[in-house]
């Protein structure tokens, strides 16, 4: 087969055919949106005010849906598709509140994010890693709401090995007076979710090779007759994997770009970044392919659009171009404000609820790099948590340590009433607790891996504080701190060579000394690349959200005093000086 026949099978524009002159030619245009988030609406809960950062973005479909109404009008609908990459029914008390205190598996009521979106008129949606966090029940519940096929084609069922969600979708477009042109959408989900959500898919679901996957089902869509072939990725571009090796990469979108002939564009997401356009080059055929992310929490609508000339009575892709637009330019939806009110609002009351008093203002800004009293009431609740399951075992008699990880400079316990929201606001992830069992030297392995985080800083030169953390693009939630042992982070030494006077009780912690530790379930399966966690022996996992935990806590003591849990155990050094 010759280079130009390739093509032509492909559905590619050779040379040739591009030179002909074009019998008609035709505009579409393709929004994306990803890793929403359960932002249906541009508000806080956590500040309980409407949604505002440094840069002024906004969130939430209600701002997506306005911009999609005016592409729509603009371009005109019948020349318009809508899909989104994933990330969609958790990370908000919304998306929490229906999932898990008025949950939909039990309810009549439909998910808001099924709700907005179907109100919107998305086209597909596809499975982000986050789908999984709520248990396969409640994702299918979802589904089953949706009005858009929700794609999936690399998770596959692990009884069988079929596809256990629809693989792609092809949308048909009218062209008047033409042959219609023919748009199919291929979806792939994380591979992550085999280790993030193990308790929830274990057994049920297996989760293959982006790249692999895409190879299968892009030629099936063109032999199908597809015009335009498209993927929509909840995939990062870099090609990187946060959980090391055992699983197909995980930042695999330009891999697909590059390395599946026949895609004209990827629409990805999951890294939360921005980007409005970037052209990748196809190994196979030369072809550049398109990619683009609208960055997170509806802040962006990506917009593509395709240029479609008809080719000795087939249509072809003949030019392309992507943008990014700001939801911050338009005003919110007020048919999707309307919409959400009901659920919007319970969930506010749900936030505001107060569960405890607190005997002073604890905060979380400086807990990146100081022990702070705030993460230490994670650690508490956890350690107390783990102590009370392992009572009578036969490692009741080991220590009982915890580590955390400080997920939000922002948060606050006020100075008297704490809110639900407040405790969601430190805790902001769906992590349910674990223990583990460690060594002494295992410790100090996994301490210094999480010391990376921190930037080289010789002794006496001036440190500051904004250049000081998230060294090695490690972001703050990979940021491991521990509690029931005192050490000390020296950052004037190399990383691997960071942690020193790591003791117990005051006595020096031993190579074999065997200590149980409280753990997430993102840490402990993997999350981050941490040392000896995932084959570490597990001695406690029922399941109990960490959060939760946090709240009935609170709830149950009805008071926040730190003098009860506050216990200052590791520091900044410089040769054996405090850095602060």
């Amino acid at each position: 087969m010759t280079g130009a026949t390739a093509l032509a099978v492909l559905g590619l524009a050779t040379p040739a055919a591009l030179a002909a002159a074009p019998d008609h030619s035709v505009k579409i245009t393709v929004m994306a949106s990803s890793d929403i988030h359960g932002n249906a609406l541009n508000w806080d809960y956590f500040k309980d005010a409407e949604y505002d950062d440094s840069a002024h973005n906004d969130v939430g479909l209600a701002k997506i849906s306005t911009l999609v109404k005016r592409i729509r009008a603009e371009r005109g609908a019948d020349h318009t598709l809508l899909f989104d990459s994933g990330d969609t029914i958790q990370g908000t008390p919304l998306d929490y509140y229906y999932a898990k205190v008025e949950p939909i598996t039990g309810s009549r009521e439909t998910h808001p994010m099924a709700k907005a979106m179907n109100a919107i008129g998305y086209d597909a949606v596809t499975l982000g890693n986050h789908e999984f966090n709520y248990g396969l029940p409640l994702l299918a519940r979802w589904i089953e709401q949706m009005d858009a096929p929700v794609l999936g084609a690399n998770a596959v069922s692990a009884r069988t090995g079929l596809p256990a969600y629809e693989p792609y979708v092809i949308k048909t477009m009218k062209v008047k007076g033409e042959k219609p042109i023919k748009v199919g959408v291929l979806g792939l989900t994380n591979p992550g979710v085999a280790i993030w959500d193990k308790a929830n898919v274990e057994g049920e679901l297996k989760f293959l090779d982006l790249v692999a996957t895409a190879k299968k089902w892009v030629p099936v869509m063109r032999g199908l007759g597809a015009d335009v072939v498209l993927v929509t990725a909840h995939a990062g571009d870099s090609g990187l994997s946060s959980y090391g090796t055992d699983l197909p990469v995980e930042n695999a979108a330009a891999m697909v770009a590059e390395e599946v002939p026949g895609v004209d564009a990827v629409l990805f997401g999951h890294a939360h970044n921005e980007v409005p356009q970037r052209f990748v080059t196809n190994k196979a055929t030369g072809q550049q392919v398109l990619l683009t992310e609208p960055a997170k929490w509806g802040q962006r609508l990506s917009v593509v659009d395709f240029t479609l000339t008809k080719q000795r009575g087939r249509w072809t892709v003949t030019a392309k171009s992507s943008t990014t637009l700001n939801t911050n330019t338009v005003a919110e939806d007020p048919k999707i404000v309307a919409l959400m009110k009901s659920q919007h609002d319970k969930t506010v009351g749900y936030v505001n609820q107060v569960i405890a008093q607190s005997k002073e203002q604890l905060s979380a800004a400086e807990s990146p790099y100081k022990d702070t009293a705030i993460l230490d009431y994670i650690q508490k609740v956890q350690t107390d948590l783990v102590s009370r399951a392992i009572a009578g075992t036969p490692e009741a008699s080991l220590p009982v340590i915890s580590i955390a990880a400080p997920f939000s400079r922002t948060a606050v316990f006020p100075a008297g009433p704490v809110s639900v929201r407040d405790m969601a606001g430190l805790y902001v992830y769906d992590n349910t607790l674990l223990a583990v069992t460690l060594t002494g030297a295992q410790l100090k392995d996994y301490l210094e891996y999480s010391a990376k985080y921190f930037a080289q800083v010789a002794p006496g030169a001036p440190v500051d504080v904004a250049a000081l953390t998230n060294a090695s693009g490690t972001p703050d939630y990979n940021y491991d701190q521990l509690s029931g042992v005192v050490y000390d982070i020296d950052i004037s030494k190399p990383v691997g060579q960071r942690i020193a006077g790591l003791s117990y009780q005051g006595q020096p912690v031993a190579a074999d000394q065997r200590f149980v530790v409280a753990i997430n379930n993102y840490r402990q399966s993997g999350g981050g690349g941490f040392p000896h966690v995932t084959t570490a022996p597990v001695l406690y996992n029922a399941q109990v959200e960490i959060r939760q935990a946090l709240i009935e806590y609170a709830t149950a003591s009805g008071t926040i005093d730190p003098a009860t849990f506050a216990e200052p155990n590791w520091k900044l050094v410089r040769e054996g000086v405090p850095v602060f």
